[in-house]
Formats: C-alpha cells, structure tokens, sequence
C-alpha cells in the first residue's frame, strides 16, 4: 500500500504562474489518490487577496494566504523585486509548513515545487529536509537560455559585464538558429539582471528535478538539449491550461461583457477575426493605440481588439479599462469599422481563442498565451512586450514557424512606436486563409492534446515523476 505524501507548491506572486500551478496540482491528484497537495500563495501589495472560485478543484488540494509581508521594495529591478519579495516571506512558508504537518500527521511531507522565480524557497526546503523541484512556468528554450547565461558565467567565466554587453548573435544550445542580441530578456541586459538570473539557473541545478510547461511533440531541440546529463531531469508536463477559465475570478459584469462578445463573434464567418490582446500586464501609449487602429482600418479584417489604459507612468499596477476608448482612437474610428470590429476592454482570452470565428491572435507571446492558441490552433502575430516575451516571439517565428512577425524584439519601455504599416502586414500574413502557418498550428495543436491524452508524451512524463516522489 502506497502512503498518503503531501507536496507543497510556492508559485511566484501573479495570474499566470498561480492558474498554472493550479493546473499541474490537479493534473497530480488526478492521477494519484494518495497525494494531497497545498498551494502556499504570495500576495503582491496591488493585487487582489486569492480566493479559489473553482468548485470543480479536488478537496486534497488546498490554498493558504500567506501574511502580508511588508517590505521595501521601491525601486527595485523585477528580477531584485521578486527575489526580495520571496525572500521576506521564507518566515511565513516555514510556519505555514509546521502548521501543515503538526495538522496532517498522516501524509508525508515529499517535496517542495517552488516556481521559477522562488528560489529562496530551496533553503527552507531544505530545513525540512526534504527534495525541492523548480515548476519553470515557460517553455524549455527559455530554461535552456537561462542556464546558457550560467555556464558563460560559471564554467566559462565570462564576468557578467561582458555578458550584458553583448550586441551580436549567440548560439545558445537550446535554439536552433543563433540567438540575436535583441531578443534576450531586457532584465538580463543589466548587471543586477544577469546576475539574478545566473543565481536562479545555479539554484535550479541543486534540485531534485525541473518541471516545465510544455510538451515534447512542441520543442524536441530544446527538451533534447537538457536531457545531456548535466541538469536536473526535466519533465515536460504541458500544456498546463484551464481552458475552462477566464483568469478565475470573473465577477459579474465580466460574465454579462463575455457573453456581449461571444455572441458578437457567433455572428462572425469562420477563422474571419483577428483578435488582439496582450496580457494582464499589456498596454501601449496614445501614439501607439492610433497605429493599431489605423492598421486595422486599412487591413478591412474583421477585428476584436482588447485596449486596456496603462497606469500612469512611475506607477506600479495592472492596465485598466478605459472609461471611454473613443479618447485615445482617432477620430470617427469606431464608426467607420463599426460592422466588421469591435473594441473591448479586459477579454476572456481563452473563450475567444476557443471561437470558431477567430483566425488569427496578436499576441504578447506570454507562455500561458502561447501555448493557449497552439491547443486552439490559432496562429499567432508576435509583438512582445517585457520579460521573456521576445525570446516566445523568436522561438515562434523561427524555430517553430508557429508565427509570423510584427515584431521580436520590441520593448514595453521603450519610445518605439510601430508603424501601421508594419502592423497590417503582421495582420494580413496571419489571417491568410490557406497558409502552410495555418496547417502546422492546426497540426502542432492535434498534438499538443495528444500529449496529455493517456499514453501521451507529457502524461508519461507526469507519471514518472510521481514514481519518483
């Protein structure tokens, strides 16, 4: 008789990497009666407390808020940001861990699954005395970039200043085709980046095994580069979507606007709009938002576009609804291409990517979105925005052909602003009706099912790392 074991997942603070630790929880008990599991989650100062809104989620599954905890993070880089943040809650993990056990004396305790970013978590881990895995919420090529910056530090010691101060391509083993200078995480390009991210990638190396967001049939490179020997087993698990949801906590004037926009596309002819959204955290400048509506305009594609206002600049906080689009749109705009757009605010991403009616998706390239139009096999118009966005775009574009570019190396931050032109180009190259783009997302997307289908490849990656917990 197996023994009941109990998991403990630290998912870093933010949407995207909690809905995808809930996922990988539910995918575990699912396929082990013996296994509970408890998501400890952070809070970050302007988000919104957790609440669990799934009634559907297994009752061996639980959540605990962590305490608040108060420190000064003030301008801070993200990468210092989250380490600090992290940092100041290893009290609350340890006592929230005690209280667990003295509580479920039956389960053992088999492991810590701390996120990407939670690396200071492996210290507690290891107080405890138990294995830590690393849960790497992007795709394998990113993990694979992410050691490659370790080993030019560590193993060919290179000082982090040369590092950042690369300006030409680099062959990075988990990529096919050279890496140029412009795609790599702009965090990286600086010193306090680059040396954060070296000590992550080292960290990941001291655990028990890496478990990351994506599927074999998806990236065979870049999993191949990893499997060498000189990292972690990897375990491909994914693609780890709730596709059922909607950022799980729509309240009600989300359900009346959704049912609004599905029923909009329901009118639409097959694969005829193109959808435009860019993440909880995407939003561009006045000068920006007027040439993507003029590249609507002048493409004539029937559109859904989500424009969300930014915060004001300094402050930190997510985009926001506009009171009134018709402010930053040029003129007479919504009139104009009343009966072929539409203009929303937040979006039920996956439902619109999940509607017959969308051909095409003009993305930031975050993971999550990524991999949620390969499963609806919607291609997609890469325009990333921060963090590895422009490496997800690169990827999609050259190595995966999964893609087409309206850009791969764009920055959030930056003053660029990108020309309608540009941008219709993107639009008509992904709405193409019978393009060779189309048949591999459609084919890329039976597999990507496939995998985590019984039998598949990422539902037998799963269960060996549950032979060996």
């Amino acid at each position: 008789m197996k023994r009941p074991a109990q998991l403990v997942f630290i998912p870093a603070p933010g949407v995207g990497h909690i809905v995808s630790t809930v996922e990988i929880a539910k995918q575990l008990v699912a396929r082990d009666d013996q296994l509970f599991i408890t998501i400890l989650i952070m809070k970050l100062p302007f988000d919104k407390l957790f609440t669990n809104t799934d009634p559907s989620i297994s009752h061996r599954i639980s959540f605990v808020n962590l305490p608040e905890s108060h420190i000064d993070t003030q301008g801070l880089a993200f990468t210092s940001f989250i380490k600090t943040f992290v940092q100041g809650h290893k009290t609350h993990v340890k006592d929230a861990v005690t209280k667990l056990l003295s509580e479920s004396a039956q389960a053992e305790l088999a492991g810590f699954v701390i996120d990407m970013f939670c690396t200071p978590m492996i210290n507690v881990a290891d107080e405890f005395q138990i294995p830590s895995y690393v849960f790497f919420t992007s795709g394998a090529a990113t993990l694979g970039f992410w050691f490659h910056l370790q080993s030019l530090h560590d193993e060919q010691g290179k000082d982090v200043a040369e590092i950042i101060g690369w300006e030409s391509e680099s062959i990075v083993p988990s990529f096919i085709n050279p890496v140029p200078a412009g795609v790599w995480p702009r965090v990286t390009r600086t010193k306090e980046g680059a040396t954060d991210f070296i000590d992550f990638a080292a960290r990941f190396r001291q655990t028990k095994g890496i478990l990351i967001n994506t599927f074999r049939e998806l990236e065979p490179h870049a999993l191949r580069s990893l499997s060498d020997g000189k990292f972690p087993p990897v375990y491909p698990v994914g693609p780890l979507l709730n596709m059922k949801s909607d950022d799980g906590h729509v309240g009600s004037d989300q359900s009346i606007q959704k049912s609004d926009i599905l029923e909009w596309l329901d009118d639409q002819p097959p694969s005829s709009v193109v959808f435009l959204c860019f993440g909880s955290m995407g939003s561009f400048s006045e000068a920006q938002v007027k040439e993507i509506a003029c590249a609507l305009e002048q493409s004539g594609q029937r559109f859904l576009w989500s424009l969300r206002k930014p915060e004001p600049k300094g402050k930190m906080g997510m985009p926001t609804d506009y009171a009134d689009v018709k402010g930053v749109l040029p003129e007479g705009f919504l009139d104009r291409t009343a009966g072929i757009g539409k203009v929303i605010g937040w979006a039920p991403q996956v439902a619109i990517l999940a509607h017959p009616g969308v051909g095409g998706f003009v993305s930031h390239c975050g993971w999550n979105s990524t991999l949620e139009s390969i499963w609806c096999g919607v291609p997609v118009a890469t325009w990333p925005l921060y963090a590895e966005q422009q490496l997800n775009a690169f990827e999609l574009v050259k190595e995966l052909g999964l893609g087409v570019e309206i850009k791969v190396d764009y920055n959030q931050d930056s003053e660029v602003v990108v020309s309608a032109e540009e941008i219709e180009r993107g639009i008509r190259q992904v709405m193409e009706k019978d393009s060779d783009l189309r048949a591999r997302v459609k084919e890329i997307s039976e597999k990507s099912k496939k995998a985590l289908s019984d039998g598949g490849s990422s539902y037998s990656s799963l269960g060996r790392f549950l032979d060996q917990i």
